[in-house]
């Protein structure tokens, strides 16, 4: 893990222990009242073509942080500063620096890996150059595997799966449907776009050498307003399916105009349950449509009553289910340290072993990656055994088939190397 000198031999000082596994939770901590307010800040677009998943997810963070405030055993009270960055990396750093100056400790941010690189830069150095004033990036949805290999920092903690554990569970399930026969990629021109092509044809190569991968593009983040060149491209080139891991507009625009277009092939996506999608889709798509992630929309239980009473409160759908691990791991990070500095905090973090939504979850200790089930799910008609349905459509993401995270770990980095 890089950039641990400091904040290593400062938690050693504090009496923390690491490679004993002592820091791994596993029991339940005994509940603590710090009655102390937490503020995290926000950092993800309020404007431009990503506006709607942005506003989603700060309606998430907020309504969620107001539920674990409510009950989490640190005892603390969580607070969300919401800040526009409009989907750039430069306005992100100018946000983190407003934030940092109004004493923030924790950050969190996902959409755009572009950005979350960035971010993660500009706290390692921050961290170094400011002992006494670290920060936490709280990493909600930004899959680049580099994250937690190549670029490791101690500070950042990702609560999503990466692009190479979506794309195992996705491949795993594809290679067992010989209709599958030719594939095109469509990507959005940027670094998660680039890994999900890369790791699509690795994995196909591995599983399935007799696929082609027939054509591939990548076109500009958020700013294609119509996709029709590409769905004539993909059509031309003969392909029964398409990888994307576009997310936003550049996913809805790009479904509904495969609709139009009469393109019938398959479609494995990252994000059809996001904002704008499900409406792009209709009741177009049913049983073509296809999405990998660590939730969806019909888990019952807890899920499905937080699910309701958020489309009650904001006639929107929750989808963005790292929120919920995010605050999990905070509470049972902050109880166990009882303190909510971000040094003694992140420490407590590694390796820690907690009840989430979709089962026991794990924060690798090595690269700092939240390890979880995986679930592929199928766009058809919503029914009494799968009853929720994004965006009034009468439709929904139906399970298929879930991958229990030892089948979607990611790569790790050997000892030392990240």
């Amino acid at each position: 893990m890089r950039n641990t000198p400091r904040p290593l031999a400062l938690a050693l000082a504090l009496g923390f222990t690491f490679g004993s596994g002592a820091v791994m939770a596993q029991a339940k901590p005994g509940a603590v009242n710090l009655k102390e307010t937490v503020k995290i800040a926000w950092i993800d677009p309020l404007s431009g073509l990503m506006a709607p998943v942005g506003n989603n997810q700060l309606k998430s963070f907020q309504f969620f942080a107001e539920k674990f405030s409510a009950s989490n055993p640190a005892g603390v009270k969580f607070e969300v500063v919401g800040l526009d960055n409009k989907l750039s990396p430069t306005e992100s750093l100018n946000a983190l620096k407003t934030a940092m100056d109004q004493g923030v400790r924790y950050i969190t941010q996902g959409n755009g890996s572009s950005v979350a690189g960035a971010l993660i830069d500009a706290v390692n150095k921050h961290n170094e150059r400011n002992p006494g004033k670290e920060v936490v990036f709280l990493n909600h949805s930004a899959v680049d595997p580099d994250f937690t290999n190549s670029k490791c920092s101690y500070w950042h903690f990702r609560f999503d799966a990466d692009t190479s554990m979506k794309m195992e569970a996705m491949t795993t399930f594809m290679k067992d449907q010989p209709d599958i026969k030719k594939v095109y990629l469509l990507n959005q021109n940027y670094s998660h776009g680039h890994q999900v092509a890369k790791f699509a044809k690795e994995n196909l190569a591995r599983k399935r050498p007799d696929i082609q991968v027939v054509g591939e593009d990548l076109h500009p983040l958020a700013q294609v307003r119509d996709f029709a060149p590409y769905i004539a491209k993909i059509k031309a080139s003969g392909a029964d399916t398409v990888i994307t891991g576009n997310w936003g507009s550049d996913l809805a625009l790009l479904v509904k105009a495969a609709n139009e277009g009469g393109y019938t092939g398959k479609f494995f996506t990252y994000y059809t349950g996001v904002s704008g999608t499900p409406t792009a889709l209709g009741q177009g798509g049913a049983g073509r449509v296809y999405q990998i992630a660590y939730s969806h929309y019909n888990m019952g239980g807890q899920m499905g009553q937080w699910m309701k009473e958020f489309n009650d409160k904001f006639k929107d759908d929750f989808y963005t289910g790292s929120v919920i691990h995010i605050f999990g791991a905070l509470g049972e990070a902050m109880a166990k340290a009882k303190s909510t500095d971000p040094v003694k905090v992140a420490a407590a973090m590694e390796g820690l072993k907690y009840k989430s939504f979709n089962g026991e979850v794990e924060i690798r200790k090595a690269d700092h990656q939240l390890q979880q089930p995986l679930y592929l799910t199928v766009w058809q008609k919503a029914d009494a055994k799968f009853p929720y349905s994004p965006e009034n459509t009468g439709m929904t993401l139906a399970p298929v088939r879930t991958f229990a995270d030892r089948l979607c770990r990611g790569p790790v980095l050997a000892s030392g190397a990240a």
